[in-house]
């Protein structure tokens, strides 16, 4: 079986590098894990596994008020993580704070200093059919927040726990796979 790609790393193409730098290492906690001497080119990690999970390229030709990606998003693991993130854009100044419950995922969007648009979330335990997404207060207690997404997940139709959602798409992936190799 040919195993199934994985979201790697994001290139951008930027106008300042090191204002770049400093944003994904201050407020997003990236390092800086190589780069061209001259500055054309940055790699940043947050995971030792991954030599680099977000590339900066100089050379942007678009002015900020055209992002250069649909978004950038980074999985956080918990709620609790995904509110220490809000907190932290909130401080930073970041633009375009939206904190939206997909039902699936918490999540918080904003915009880095160019204008692409950022995502930090977690997955929920539940799977709703999406589009999904309403907004959350990050403010309120963890627990809080648990509460009332689970409420609101089980009035749609078509919710179900995600791992019951997981094995089923893990059946229509098999299917689809074992199809492909028919077909060779």
């Amino acid at each position: 079986m040919q195993e199934a790609p994985r979201l790697s790393h994001v290139g951008l193409y930027v106008h300042d590098v090191p204002k770049m730098i400093d944003f994904y290492t201050k407020v997003l906690g990236f390092v800086v894990s190589d780069g061209a001497e001259d500055g054309r080119i940055t790699f940043l990690s947050r995971n030792p596994s991954d030599h680099h999970q977000v590339v900066l390229v100089r050379g942007r030709t678009t002015d900020t008020e055209t992002p250069m990606v649909q978004q950038v998003s980074f999985n956080v693991g918990t709620l609790a993580n995904v509110q220490k993130a809000f907190r932290k854009i909130r401080d930073a100044g970041c633009e375009g704070i939206s904190p939206i419950c997909h039902g699936n995922a918490w999540s918080v969007y904003f915009q880095d200093p160019e204008g692409n648009r950022i995502e930090m979330f977690c997955d929920t335990p539940w799977y709703v059919p999406q589009p999904l997404g309403f907004k959350i207060d990050l403010d309120k207690p963890e627990d809080e927040l648990f509460r009332e997404t689970e409420a609101y997940c089980r009035d749609r139709e078509g919710f179900k726990p995600m791992e019951e959602w997981r094995a089923e798409i893990s059946k229509k992936i098999a299917a689809q796979l074992e199809a492909g190799s028919q077909a060779d």
